[in-house]
């Protein structure tokens, strides 16, 4: 049971943290003037905080084993002072404060609170040049997927506006953010395949067997999905979206684009949910 509430945790926080960075990342590349952000980053910073806590406290427990108050805070201590996951922890707390306190460097501080979380997986497996390499790469690898995932939130949020007004501006910001989400890819298959090289090696062990292979084969399956539902958002709806509202009925079109972008934020859900179950394991 404590080992689900960890993986659980670790799903929320990634969630949470790459909402934080990626609904900012959007808001300076691309049009939001549907989007009132800065209430929902207060919330998710919020919740990011809350999070953060329990899962530290989790943590904790599952290493010291304790079973009371005293000796958990005793351990407490020790992790949050004494530990590099500790120090970690309080950077992670004083950038989601930052995060509210500057809104011009908000999307700053909402990747350094993301990339703290590569501290608690396999980006520590390594020590010396070889760990700060793996750290950086999975750094890299958690901004860009922030960056996809904050996307199509923001999409979905522009997508339940109702004005007239609202569709030129979708379709303007889904344009732009074909050339962002581009790079957003190519940085994920980047550093996807130096990741798995840094976890497994250079062979197919990570991917031929046991649970690690079988979660990974999902989470390769779902990238590739969510791939295929970007590329008919590209080439199909987008510009199906334009012609509508050119036509003047656009309701259609719309709701065709609002599926497609359900699933696809769905598909990262569960690429996020496999990404926390697979950092509690290692490779066979």
């Amino acid at each position: 049971m404590s080992e689900l509430v960890a993986v659980l945790l670790r799903f929320a926080l990634y969630l949470d943290l790459m909402l934080v960075f990626g609904l900012g990342l959007f808001g300076l590349y691309a049009d939001s003037r549907l989007l009132n952000l800065k209430p929902l980053l207060r919330r998710l910073v919020g919740l990011g905080g809350l999070l953060s806590l329990a899962s530290l406290l989790s943590m904790t427990q599952a290493m010291s084993g304790a079973e009371d108050w005293p000796t958990l805070w005793m351990h407490l201590q020790m992790m949050l002072w004494q530990t590099e996951l500790g120090w970690t922890w309080w950077l992670r707390i004083a950038a989601l404060v930052l995060v509210v306190l500057s809104t011009r460097l908000a999307t700053l501080f909402g990747g350094v609170a993301l990339v703290t979380l590569a501290w608690a997986g396999h980006g520590v497996m390594h020590e010396g040049s070889l760990g700060g390499w793996h750290l950086l790469s999975d750094s890299v690898h958690l901004l860009a997927a922030a960056g996809w995932v904050g996307a199509l939130a923001a999409f979905g949020l522009m997508l339940t506006s109702a004005s007239e007004q609202a569709v030129p501006v979708l379709a303007h910001a889904l344009t732009g953010f074909e050339r962002v989400g581009v790079v957003f890819v190519a940085v994920l298959m980047g550093t996807g395949v130096a990741n798995y090289l840094f976890v497994v090696g250079p062979n197919l062990d990570g991917i031929t067997g046991g649970v690690y292979a079988i979660l990974l084969c999902l989470k390769l399956g779902a990238f590739g999905l969510m791939l295929g539902l970007a590329a008919l958002n590209r080439s199909h709806l987008t510009p199906l979206l334009q012609r509508s509202f050119a036509a003047g009925d656009h309701r259609a079109a719309r709701q065709a684009l609002r599926r497609s972008i359900t699933q696809e934020f769905g598909a990262a859900v569960l690429i996020l949910g496999l990404v926390a179950w697979l950092g509690t394991l290692a490779p066979r």
